[in-house]
């Protein structure tokens, strides 16, 4: 990781935690094509606890994904979002 990118996530690591008072409720929002394979690793990484709202788009070639989740503090969401980076094909939003 470069030091630009250590210095972003601090910077956003302050800012969450200013934010919130951990354990927190977090709404992660992804768009992935619609592929069961990825819909399944998305849910992996998240878990059965927790919850997930998603919408088919118009042609119904993507899924977009509203996940909550309590989370513990800002590293737990940051890594939430290195995991789900791996998906091929999706986008955080």
């Amino acid at each position: 990781m470069s030091e630009e990118e250590k210095a972003r996530i601090d910077a956003l690591r302050k800012q969450l935690d200013a934010e919130h008072q951990w354990p927190s409720m977090y709404m992660f929002k992804f768009v992935l094509p619609n592929d069961d394979t990825k819909i399944k690793q998305l849910h992996e990484i998240f878990g059965e606890s927790a919850e997930f709202r998603s919408r088919l788009s118009k042609k119904g070639n993507y899924t977009s994904f509203t996940i909550r989740s309590v989370m513990l503090n800002a590293d737990q969401i940051f890594d939430l979002y290195s995991k789900a980076s791996r998906i091929e094909g999706i986008i955080s939003l």
